[in-house]
Protein backbone atom coordinates (compact mmCIF):
# COMPACT_ATOMS: atom_id res chain seq x y z
CA UNK A 1 0.00 0.00 0.00
CA UNK A 2 1.28 3.45 -0.94
CA UNK A 3 2.40 5.75 1.85
CA UNK A 4 0.44 8.87 2.74
CA UNK A 5 1.24 11.72 0.37
CA UNK A 6 0.07 14.62 -1.75
CA UNK A 7 -2.45 12.44 -3.58
CA UNK A 8 -4.37 11.82 -0.37
CA UNK A 9 -4.38 15.51 0.49
CA UNK A 10 -5.57 16.49 -2.98
CA UNK A 11 -8.26 13.84 -2.78
CA UNK A 12 -9.44 15.17 0.56
CA UNK A 13 -9.57 18.69 -0.87
CA UNK A 14 -11.88 17.43 -3.62
CA UNK A 15 -14.04 15.68 -1.04
CA UNK A 16 -14.65 18.94 0.78
CA UNK A 17 -15.15 20.78 -2.50
CA UNK A 18 -17.84 18.23 -3.37
CA UNK A 19 -19.77 18.72 -0.16
CA UNK A 20 -19.24 22.48 -0.01
CA UNK A 21 -20.56 23.03 -3.54
CA UNK A 22 -23.99 22.01 -2.25
CA UNK A 23 -23.94 22.81 1.45
CA UNK A 24 -22.45 26.30 1.16
CA UNK A 25 -24.90 27.25 -1.58
CA UNK A 26 -27.87 25.98 0.42
CA UNK A 27 -26.54 27.43 3.65
CA UNK A 28 -26.01 30.93 2.26
CA UNK A 29 -28.78 31.27 -0.34
CA UNK A 30 -31.68 28.98 0.60
CA UNK A 31 -33.10 31.45 3.10
CA UNK A 32 -32.86 34.42 0.72
CA UNK A 33 -34.43 32.31 -2.06
CA UNK A 34 -37.34 31.31 0.16
CA UNK A 35 -37.99 34.84 1.47
CA UNK A 36 -37.32 36.95 -1.64
CA UNK A 37 -38.46 34.53 -4.38
CA UNK A 38 -41.03 32.23 -2.78
CA UNK A 39 -42.34 34.84 -0.34
CA UNK A 40 -42.16 32.65 2.77
CA UNK A 41 -42.04 34.46 6.09
CA UNK A 42 -38.91 34.52 8.28
CA UNK A 43 -40.97 33.04 11.11
CA UNK A 44 -41.88 29.97 9.04
CA UNK A 45 -38.28 29.46 7.98
CA UNK A 46 -37.12 29.78 11.59
CA UNK A 47 -39.58 27.07 12.59
CA UNK A 48 -38.40 24.84 9.75
CA UNK A 49 -34.74 25.17 10.74
CA UNK A 50 -35.62 24.39 14.36
CA UNK A 51 -37.64 21.31 13.40
CA UNK A 52 -34.78 20.11 11.22
CA UNK A 53 -32.55 19.97 14.29
CA UNK A 54 -34.92 17.60 16.06
CA UNK A 55 -34.76 15.52 12.88
CA UNK A 56 -30.96 15.61 13.05
CA UNK A 57 -30.92 14.65 16.72
CA UNK A 58 -32.36 11.28 15.70
CA UNK A 59 -30.84 10.53 12.31
CA UNK A 60 -27.29 11.91 12.68
CA UNK A 61 -25.98 9.53 15.36
CA UNK A 62 -27.85 6.58 13.86
CA UNK A 63 -26.56 7.16 10.33
CA UNK A 64 -23.08 7.90 11.62
CA UNK A 65 -23.01 4.62 13.55
CA UNK A 66 -23.80 2.46 10.51
CA UNK A 67 -20.17 2.24 9.22
CA UNK A 68 -19.13 1.26 12.75
CA UNK A 69 -21.62 -1.62 12.67
CA UNK A 70 -21.61 -2.81 9.08
CA UNK A 71 -19.02 -2.94 6.33
CA UNK A 72 -20.41 -3.05 2.80
CA UNK A 73 -18.75 -3.86 -0.51
CA UNK A 74 -15.72 -6.01 -1.22
CA UNK A 75 -13.01 -3.32 -1.16
CA UNK A 76 -12.36 -3.58 2.57
CA UNK A 77 -13.00 0.17 2.94
CA UNK A 78 -15.22 1.27 5.81
CA UNK A 79 -16.36 4.69 4.64
CA UNK A 80 -15.94 5.16 0.89
CA UNK A 81 -18.81 2.81 -0.07
CA UNK A 82 -21.24 4.89 1.99
CA UNK A 83 -20.15 8.09 0.25
CA UNK A 84 -20.91 6.45 -3.10
CA UNK A 85 -24.44 5.68 -1.91
CA UNK A 86 -25.27 9.17 -0.67
CA UNK A 87 -23.56 11.52 -3.13
CA UNK A 88 -26.32 11.15 -5.75
CA UNK A 89 -29.19 12.09 -3.40
CA UNK A 90 -27.18 15.08 -2.15
CA UNK A 91 -26.77 16.40 -5.69
CA UNK A 92 -30.47 15.89 -6.36
CA UNK A 93 -31.46 17.67 -3.15
CA UNK A 94 -29.94 21.00 -4.19
CA UNK A 95 -32.08 20.96 -7.35
CA UNK A 96 -35.19 20.37 -5.27
CA UNK A 97 -34.28 23.17 -2.86
CA UNK A 98 -34.02 25.80 -5.60
CA UNK A 99 -36.93 24.72 -7.80
CA UNK A 100 -39.13 27.72 -8.62
CA UNK A 101 -42.53 26.95 -7.10
CA UNK A 102 -43.41 30.60 -6.54
CA UNK A 103 -46.67 30.16 -8.46
CA UNK A 104 -48.00 27.58 -6.03
CA UNK A 105 -50.38 28.25 -3.15
CA UNK A 106 -48.66 29.27 0.09
CA UNK A 107 -49.44 26.00 1.88
CA UNK A 108 -48.09 23.97 -1.04
CA UNK A 109 -44.91 26.06 -1.08
CA UNK A 110 -44.41 25.55 2.64
CA UNK A 111 -44.79 21.78 2.32
CA UNK A 112 -42.42 21.67 -0.66
CA UNK A 113 -39.74 23.73 1.06
CA UNK A 114 -39.94 21.58 4.20
CA UNK A 115 -39.67 18.40 2.12
CA UNK A 116 -36.75 19.78 0.12
CA UNK A 117 -34.79 20.91 3.16
CA UNK A 118 -35.25 17.65 5.06
CA UNK A 119 -34.14 15.61 2.03
CA UNK A 120 -31.08 17.83 1.72
CA UNK A 121 -30.36 17.50 5.42
CA UNK A 122 -30.58 13.70 5.35
CA UNK A 123 -28.43 13.29 2.24
CA UNK A 124 -25.85 15.74 3.60
CA UNK A 125 -25.57 13.55 6.69
CA UNK A 126 -25.12 10.51 4.46
CA UNK A 127 -22.04 11.99 2.76
CA UNK A 128 -20.48 14.15 5.45
CA UNK A 129 -20.41 11.50 8.18
CA UNK A 130 -18.31 8.89 6.34
CA UNK A 131 -16.19 11.55 4.62
CA UNK A 132 -15.18 13.18 7.89
CA UNK A 133 -14.59 9.93 9.76
CA UNK A 134 -12.46 8.65 6.88
CA UNK A 135 -9.59 10.95 7.92
CA UNK A 136 -8.90 8.72 10.92
CA UNK A 137 -8.32 5.69 8.69
CA UNK A 138 -6.28 7.46 6.00
CA UNK A 139 -3.44 7.98 8.49
CA UNK A 140 -2.76 7.76 12.22
CA UNK A 141 0.20 10.15 12.13
CA UNK A 142 -0.61 13.46 13.95
CA UNK A 143 1.31 15.67 11.49
CA UNK A 144 -0.28 13.94 8.50
CA UNK A 145 -3.70 14.37 10.07
CA UNK A 146 -2.99 18.09 10.43
CA UNK A 147 -2.23 18.16 6.71
CA UNK A 148 -5.58 16.46 6.04
CA UNK A 149 -7.33 19.02 8.23
CA UNK A 150 -5.69 21.83 6.29
CA UNK A 151 -6.62 20.15 3.01
CA UNK A 152 -10.23 19.84 4.07
CA UNK A 153 -10.45 23.45 5.17
CA UNK A 154 -8.99 24.51 1.82
CA UNK A 155 -11.90 22.90 0.00
CA UNK A 156 -14.52 24.91 1.86
CA UNK A 157 -12.45 28.08 1.69
CA UNK A 158 -12.01 27.69 -2.08
CA UNK A 159 -15.77 27.43 -2.58
CA UNK A 160 -16.29 30.50 -0.41
CA UNK A 161 -13.63 32.49 -2.24
CA UNK A 162 -14.34 31.64 -5.86
CA UNK A 163 -17.83 30.13 -6.17
CA UNK A 164 -19.96 32.14 -3.75
CA UNK A 165 -18.99 35.65 -4.99
CA UNK A 166 -19.92 34.67 -8.55
CA UNK A 167 -23.30 33.53 -7.29
CA UNK A 168 -23.96 36.99 -5.85
CA UNK A 169 -23.52 38.47 -9.31
CA UNK A 170 -25.85 35.87 -10.84
CA UNK A 171 -28.77 35.75 -8.42
CA UNK A 172 -29.18 39.52 -7.97
CA UNK A 173 -30.17 41.90 -10.76
CA UNK A 174 -28.74 45.41 -10.92
CA UNK A 175 -32.03 46.82 -9.51
CA UNK A 176 -31.64 44.64 -6.37
CA UNK A 177 -34.36 42.18 -7.44
CA UNK A 178 -33.65 38.42 -7.39
CA UNK A 179 -32.86 36.60 -10.65
CA UNK A 180 -35.08 33.56 -10.19
CA UNK A 181 -33.85 31.58 -13.21
CA UNK A 182 -30.21 31.81 -12.17
CA UNK A 183 -30.90 30.38 -8.73
CA UNK A 184 -31.78 27.06 -10.37
CA UNK A 185 -28.97 27.24 -12.95
CA UNK A 186 -26.46 27.63 -10.14
CA UNK A 187 -28.07 24.64 -8.41
CA UNK A 188 -27.47 22.52 -11.52
CA UNK A 189 -23.82 23.58 -11.59
CA UNK A 190 -23.44 22.82 -7.87
CA UNK A 191 -25.00 19.37 -8.28
CA UNK A 192 -22.78 18.37 -11.22
CA UNK A 193 -19.67 19.79 -9.54
CA UNK A 194 -20.44 17.86 -6.37
CA UNK A 195 -20.75 14.55 -8.22
CA UNK A 196 -17.52 15.16 -10.15
CA UNK A 197 -15.50 16.12 -7.09
CA UNK A 198 -16.74 13.19 -5.01
CA UNK A 199 -15.75 10.85 -7.83
CA UNK A 200 -12.22 12.31 -7.86
CA UNK A 201 -11.97 12.02 -4.08
CA UNK A 202 -13.00 8.36 -4.11
CA UNK A 203 -10.37 7.61 -6.75
CA UNK A 204 -7.48 9.39 -5.04
CA UNK A 205 -7.96 8.76 -1.29
CA UNK A 206 -6.75 5.56 0.40
CA UNK A 207 -8.07 4.03 3.60
CA UNK A 208 -4.87 2.62 5.11
CA UNK A 209 -5.96 1.63 8.59
CA UNK A 210 -7.92 -1.51 7.85
CA UNK A 211 -10.08 -3.49 10.21
CA UNK A 212 -8.54 -6.90 10.85
CA UNK A 213 -10.46 -10.04 9.92
CA UNK A 214 -11.19 -10.81 13.57
CA UNK A 215 -12.36 -7.26 14.23
CA UNK A 216 -14.46 -7.35 11.06
CA UNK A 217 -16.31 -10.43 12.23
CA UNK A 218 -17.02 -8.83 15.60
CA UNK A 219 -17.83 -5.32 14.45
CA UNK A 220 -21.62 -5.73 14.30
CA UNK A 221 -21.81 -8.08 17.31
CA UNK A 222 -19.70 -6.15 19.81
CA UNK A 223 -20.70 -2.65 18.79
CA UNK A 224 -22.99 -1.01 21.35
CA UNK A 225 -24.50 2.27 20.24
CA UNK A 226 -25.64 2.96 23.79
CA UNK A 227 -22.17 2.40 25.23
CA UNK A 228 -20.50 4.62 22.63
CA UNK A 229 -22.99 7.41 23.30
CA UNK A 230 -22.45 7.03 27.04
CA UNK A 231 -18.69 7.20 26.60
CA UNK A 232 -19.05 10.27 24.38
CA UNK A 233 -20.87 12.15 27.14
CA UNK A 234 -17.78 11.68 29.31
CA UNK A 235 -15.38 12.66 26.53
CA UNK A 236 -14.39 16.14 27.73
CA UNK A 237 -12.30 17.05 24.65
CA UNK A 238 -15.26 16.14 22.44
CA UNK A 239 -17.59 18.35 24.48
CA UNK A 240 -15.08 21.20 24.32
CA UNK A 241 -14.72 21.03 20.55
CA UNK A 242 -18.48 20.75 20.13
CA UNK A 243 -19.02 23.93 22.14
CA UNK A 244 -16.24 25.73 20.24
CA UNK A 245 -17.76 24.62 16.95
CA UNK A 246 -21.27 25.70 17.89
CA UNK A 247 -19.95 29.15 18.74
CA UNK A 248 -17.97 29.39 15.52
CA UNK A 249 -20.89 28.40 13.33
CA UNK A 250 -23.22 30.83 15.07
CA UNK A 251 -20.90 33.61 13.96
CA UNK A 252 -20.15 32.20 10.52
CA UNK A 253 -23.74 31.35 9.66
CA UNK A 254 -25.06 34.69 10.87
CA UNK A 255 -22.41 36.62 8.97
CA UNK A 256 -22.81 34.49 5.84
CA UNK A 257 -26.60 34.31 5.64
CA UNK A 258 -27.44 37.76 6.94
CA UNK A 259 -24.74 39.48 4.90
CA UNK A 260 -27.06 39.14 1.91
CA UNK A 261 -29.65 41.17 3.81
CA UNK A 262 -27.04 43.59 5.19
CA UNK A 263 -25.69 44.63 1.80
CA UNK A 264 -29.14 44.85 0.24
CA UNK A 265 -31.07 46.60 3.01
CA UNK A 266 -28.39 48.58 4.88
CA UNK A 267 -25.86 49.38 2.15
CA UNK A 268 -28.29 49.15 -0.80
CA UNK A 269 -25.69 47.22 -2.81
CA UNK A 270 -26.03 43.39 -2.65
CA UNK A 271 -23.73 42.75 -5.61
CA UNK A 272 -20.71 44.27 -3.85
CA UNK A 273 -20.29 40.96 -2.03
CA UNK A 274 -18.70 39.63 -5.21
CA UNK A 275 -15.60 41.63 -4.21
CA UNK A 276 -15.23 39.58 -1.05
CA UNK A 277 -13.09 36.88 -2.67
CA UNK A 278 -10.53 39.41 -3.93
CA UNK A 279 -10.21 40.94 -0.47
CA UNK A 280 -10.14 37.69 1.49
CA UNK A 281 -7.79 35.74 -0.80
CA UNK A 282 -4.46 37.08 0.58
CA UNK A 283 -5.76 36.79 4.16
CA UNK A 284 -6.81 33.21 3.57
CA UNK A 285 -3.54 32.21 1.91
CA UNK A 286 -1.50 33.66 4.78
CA UNK A 287 -3.58 31.77 7.34
CA UNK A 288 -3.60 28.59 5.28
CA UNK A 289 0.19 28.30 5.30
CA UNK A 290 0.98 29.99 8.63
CA UNK A 291 -1.53 28.33 10.96
CA UNK A 292 -0.22 24.72 10.71
CA UNK A 293 3.34 25.95 11.35
CA UNK A 294 2.22 27.97 14.35
CA UNK A 295 0.22 25.01 15.64
CA UNK A 296 3.24 22.73 15.34
CA UNK A 297 5.36 25.20 17.31
CA UNK A 298 2.90 26.38 19.97
CA UNK A 299 0.19 23.70 19.96
CA UNK A 300 -3.21 23.72 18.27
CA UNK A 301 -5.12 24.84 21.37
CA UNK A 302 -2.91 27.86 22.08
CA UNK A 303 -3.00 29.06 18.48
CA UNK A 304 -6.79 28.81 18.33
CA UNK A 305 -7.20 30.77 21.57
CA UNK A 306 -4.94 33.51 20.21
CA UNK A 307 -6.97 33.72 17.00
CA UNK A 308 -10.25 33.90 18.92
CA UNK A 309 -9.01 36.75 21.12
CA UNK A 310 -8.02 38.69 17.98
CA UNK A 311 -11.41 38.02 16.40
CA UNK A 312 -13.28 39.06 19.55
CA UNK A 313 -11.55 42.45 19.78
CA UNK A 314 -11.95 43.22 16.07
CA UNK A 315 -15.61 42.11 15.96
CA UNK A 316 -16.44 44.20 19.01
CA UNK A 317 -15.05 47.29 17.26
CA UNK A 318 -17.20 46.63 14.18
CA UNK A 319 -20.27 46.40 16.41
CA UNK A 320 -19.54 49.54 18.45
CA UNK A 321 -18.51 51.78 15.54
CA UNK A 322 -20.97 51.75 12.56
CA UNK A 323 -19.29 51.98 9.14
CA UNK A 324 -21.18 53.79 6.41
CA UNK A 325 -19.09 52.81 3.40
CA UNK A 326 -19.83 49.26 2.17
CA UNK A 327 -16.35 48.68 0.74
CA UNK A 328 -14.68 49.77 3.98
CA UNK A 329 -16.91 47.42 5.95
CA UNK A 330 -16.23 44.58 3.52
CA UNK A 331 -12.47 45.00 3.94
CA UNK A 332 -12.56 45.26 7.74
CA UNK A 333 -14.95 42.33 8.19
CA UNK A 334 -12.64 40.13 6.10
CA UNK A 335 -9.63 41.17 8.18
CA UNK A 336 -11.59 40.33 11.31
CA UNK A 337 -12.43 36.86 9.99
CA UNK A 338 -8.75 35.85 10.03
CA UNK A 339 -9.13 34.94 13.70
CA UNK A 340 -12.03 32.61 12.95
CA UNK A 341 -10.06 30.97 10.14
CA UNK A 342 -7.53 29.59 12.62
CA UNK A 343 -10.02 27.20 14.20
CA UNK A 344 -11.57 26.40 10.84
CA UNK A 345 -8.21 25.24 9.45
CA UNK A 346 -7.41 23.07 12.49
CA UNK A 347 -10.90 21.72 13.23
CA UNK A 348 -10.53 18.30 11.67
CA UNK A 349 -7.16 17.66 13.31
CA UNK A 350 -8.93 18.18 16.65
CA UNK A 351 -11.66 15.72 15.64
CA UNK A 352 -9.24 12.89 14.88
CA UNK A 353 -7.51 13.56 18.22
CA UNK A 354 -10.89 13.20 19.93
CA UNK A 355 -11.56 9.86 18.24
CA UNK A 356 -8.16 8.62 19.41
CA UNK A 357 -8.85 9.88 22.93
CA UNK A 358 -12.05 7.87 23.19
CA UNK A 359 -10.32 4.72 21.99
CA UNK A 360 -7.54 5.38 24.50
CA UNK A 361 -10.04 5.71 27.36
CA UNK A 362 -12.45 2.90 26.45
CA UNK A 363 -10.55 0.48 24.24
CA UNK A 364 -13.28 0.79 21.59
CA UNK A 365 -12.94 2.68 18.31
CA UNK A 366 -16.09 4.21 16.84
CA UNK A 367 -14.99 6.69 14.19
CA UNK A 368 -18.33 7.04 12.45
CA UNK A 369 -20.46 7.45 15.56
CA UNK A 370 -18.15 9.99 17.19
CA UNK A 371 -17.84 11.93 13.98
CA UNK A 372 -21.62 11.97 13.60
CA UNK A 373 -21.99 13.29 17.16
CA UNK A 374 -19.49 16.02 16.40
CA UNK A 375 -21.12 16.84 13.07
CA UNK A 376 -24.45 17.11 14.85
CA UNK A 377 -22.91 19.91 16.93
CA UNK A 378 -21.97 21.67 13.69
CA UNK A 379 -25.56 21.45 12.52
CA UNK A 380 -26.77 22.67 15.91
CA UNK A 381 -24.51 25.71 15.68
CA UNK A 382 -25.54 26.48 12.13
CA UNK A 383 -29.23 25.99 12.81
CA UNK A 384 -29.23 27.84 16.12
CA UNK A 385 -27.87 30.79 14.21
CA UNK A 386 -30.22 30.34 11.24
CA UNK A 387 -33.26 29.87 13.47
CA UNK A 388 -32.47 32.75 15.81
CA UNK A 389 -31.35 35.20 13.14
CA UNK A 390 -34.27 34.34 10.87
CA UNK A 391 -36.68 34.84 13.75
CA UNK A 392 -35.02 38.15 14.67
CA UNK A 393 -35.37 39.30 11.05
CA UNK A 394 -39.10 39.20 11.60
CA UNK A 395 -38.81 40.87 15.00
CA UNK A 396 -36.97 43.89 13.59
CA UNK A 397 -39.66 44.31 10.93
CA UNK A 398 -38.32 42.57 7.80
CA UNK A 399 -41.17 41.69 5.41
CA UNK A 400 -40.79 39.10 2.64
CA UNK A 401 -41.68 39.93 -0.95
CA UNK A 402 -41.51 43.75 -0.78
CA UNK A 403 -39.09 45.93 -2.72
CA UNK A 404 -38.35 48.35 0.12
CA UNK A 405 -38.23 47.65 3.85
CA UNK A 406 -39.46 49.98 6.60
CA UNK A 407 -37.02 52.52 8.12
CA UNK A 408 -34.86 51.00 10.82
CA UNK A 409 -34.77 47.49 9.34
CA UNK A 410 -31.35 48.04 7.78
CA UNK A 411 -29.87 49.25 11.08
CA UNK A 412 -31.40 46.28 12.87
CA UNK A 413 -29.75 43.92 10.39
CA UNK A 414 -26.40 45.67 10.90
CA UNK A 415 -26.69 45.10 14.64
CA UNK A 416 -27.45 41.39 14.16
CA UNK A 417 -24.57 40.84 11.73
CA UNK A 418 -21.94 42.59 13.84
CA UNK A 419 -23.04 41.41 17.29
CA UNK A 420 -23.25 37.70 16.41
CA UNK A 421 -19.46 37.23 15.97
CA UNK A 422 -18.83 38.86 19.36
CA UNK A 423 -21.13 36.43 21.14
CA UNK A 424 -19.74 33.56 19.07
CA UNK A 425 -16.16 34.30 20.13
CA UNK A 426 -17.13 34.29 23.80
CA UNK A 427 -18.74 30.85 23.42
CA UNK A 428 -15.69 29.57 21.53
CA UNK A 429 -13.25 30.81 24.16
CA UNK A 430 -15.22 28.99 26.85
CA UNK A 431 -15.19 25.77 24.81
CA UNK A 432 -11.53 25.85 23.84
CA UNK A 433 -10.06 27.58 26.88
CA UNK A 434 -12.05 26.01 29.73
CA UNK A 435 -13.53 22.71 28.51
CA UNK A 436 -11.11 21.23 25.95
CA UNK A 437 -8.22 19.71 27.91
CA UNK A 438 -5.88 17.93 25.47
CA UNK A 439 -2.43 19.48 25.32
CA UNK A 440 0.07 18.71 22.57
CA UNK A 441 2.04 16.49 24.96
CA UNK A 442 -1.05 14.54 26.00
CA UNK A 443 -2.10 14.01 22.39
CA UNK A 444 1.32 12.64 21.46
CA UNK A 445 1.28 10.30 24.48
CA UNK A 446 -2.15 8.96 23.48
CA UNK A 447 -1.01 8.31 19.92
CA UNK A 448 2.07 6.45 21.16
CA UNK A 449 -0.04 4.29 23.48
CA UNK A 450 -2.51 3.41 20.70
CA UNK A 451 0.38 2.48 18.39
CA UNK A 452 1.80 0.17 21.06
CA UNK A 453 -1.61 -1.46 21.59
CA UNK A 454 -2.00 -2.08 17.87
CA UNK A 455 1.49 -3.57 17.64
CA UNK A 456 0.64 -5.89 20.53
CA UNK A 457 -2.54 -7.12 18.82
CA UNK A 458 -0.66 -7.80 15.59
CA UNK A 459 1.95 -9.86 17.46
CA UNK A 460 -0.81 -11.96 19.02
Amino acid sequence: MKEFGVKDQVGYVFGDLAGSMVTTYVGMFFLTFCTYVLGLSPQYMAGLFLFAKFWDAVNDPLIGSIPDRYMIGKSGDRFKPYIKLAMGPLALSVLICFANVSGWAMTAKQIWVAFAYLIYDLSYTGTSMPYGAMASVITDNPEERMKLSRARSFGGIAVGLFFMPIINMLVWNSDRTPNVKNYFLVAIFAALGSLLFYTIMLATSTERIKTTNIEKEKISDDYSFREVMKDALHNRPLLGIMLTTIGGLIGASAAGTLSMYLYREYYQNPRIMSMSSIISLPITLICFFAVPKLAKKYGKKNVVIGGLCYNLIFSLCLYIFPIGNPMTYLILSNISSAGALVFMILTWAFVTDIIDYQEYKTGRRADGTLYSIYTFSRKVGSSLSSTLMTFLLGVIGFVSGVQEQAPGVGEGIRTLVTLAPVLACIVQLIGMGLVYNLSREKTEAIQEELTNRKAGREVM
